[in-house]
């Protein structure tokens, strides 16, 4: 039980690096001021960010139960 609770925090993990690592990052400086405004101007396309932090959420959640069953077994 103790080697699949395991498996499964690595693989939420793996996840959470990948999911982060998927995800755009906010700008700074100028340029970003430049893109911000202009973001906001013509509109930005969120959906994919929008599931990418959900998806974060889920596999952080998925990796603290995975953490907590493994302290308790």
């Amino acid at each position: 039980m103790k080697t699949v609770i395991t498996i499964l925090q690595v693989i939420s993990a793996i996840g959470i690096i990948g999911t982060v690592l998927l995800q755009s990052g906010k700008s700074a400086g100028l340029s970003g001021t430049i893109s911000g405004g202009a973001e906001h101007f013509f509109g930005k396309k969120k959906g994919i960010d929008d599931l990418l932090s959900r998806l974060t959420a889920i596999m952080a959640a998925a990796f603290l139960v995975f953490s907590l069953l493994s302290a308790i077994v």
